[in-house]
């Protein structure tokens, strides 16, 4: 069975994210860890949390992603900004310590000059520091990006060399970004099953935890970092068919990040359900 959900706002707490999802024919869902645009965040309630812990084991919601703000560049040029995102993980890992399931994504950041190897030394370093000090499980996946400006992550080489300065290798995954992947000048179009191969061998599919289903409004090899909704981009329905169907992808949990409010993601998880032919 395909893992499928969408992006959720957590505003009105953990338990009605779960009844949204469930409404809309998802099994999983993703939110925003806090304000994605600042720093804020709600505390969660613990009557919340136990509803939706009961919830979730009643519908059979077994993973969750959190996604870190917008906000966090963990190799920025101004320590200020570096303690920022260090500060702000942290208390994220620690206060999603007990949502079952839960996976923590993030986007590696952008080196703003001071070249990708600096900003690859930069943002190990930072989670170093941040998984040395937490004694959760929760893993932390590095987001494929889609080289938009001067944004780490573009190609697997980068995402592989921070991995490689990372000491709590257990607590690090990937995930993969259709429209980033595509945008950066990985053709998942026309060879996914190429691309696939080209990740595992320079990171490794045991690496790859979570994919963001997200068409691609500007196409190969834009830089431009644009969703659009499955089957109105440049990636197209077929193509998604042939790429939720490879073996190796078989299992991981799908988010959709398209333009879209619940109808229409609704209507997305529909259809890439029954395209889906792998069980």
């Amino acid at each position: 069975m395909l893992t499928i959900g969408c992006h959720l706002s957590v505003s009105k707490g953990f338990l009605h994210m779960g009844k949204e999802a469930v409404s809309i024919g998802a099994d999983t869902f993703q939110f925003f860890s806090r304000n994605p645009r600042g720093g804020n965040v709600k505390t969660t309630d613990p009557e919340d949390k136990e509803a939706y812990i009961t919830y979730a084991a009643e519908t059979g919601i077994k993973t969750v992603l959190a996604h870190a703000p917008y906000t966090l560049n963990p190799c920025s040029k101004d320590e200020g900004l570096r303690e920022f995102a260090q500060n702000t993980m942290s208390d994220d890992l620690r206060r999603l310590s007990w949502v079952p399931g839960c996976m923590y994504n993030f986007h590696p950041g952008s080196h703003v000059g001071q070249g990708s190897e600096t900003g690859i030394i930069l943002i190990s370093d930072l989670l170093n520091r941040v998984l040395d000090k937490d004694d959760g499980n929760i893993k932390v996946l590095l987001e494929t990006m889609a080289g938009k400006g001067s944004e780490v992550g573009k190609r697997f080489e980068e995402i592989k060399a921070i991995i490689d300065k990372v000491e709590r290798k257990d607590r690090i995954g990937v995930c993969l970004d259709t429209c980033h992947v595509y945008d950066a000048g990985y053709d998942i179009v026309n060879e996914p099953e190429k691309v696939l191969e080209e990740f595992d061998g320079i990171i490794g599919l045991d690496r790859l935890s979570a994919l963001h289903i997200n068409d691609s409004m500007f196409g190969l090899g834009s830089h431009k970092d644009r969703h659009a909704a499955i089957g109105e981009g440049r990636i197209g329905t077929e193509a998604f068919e042939r790429f939720i169907n490879i073996p190796l992808l078989k299992g991981l949990p799908c988010y959709l990040e398209t333009p879209n409010e619940l109808p229409g993601y609704a209507k997305e998880i529909a259809l890439l359900k029954s395209l889906y032919t792998l069980d």
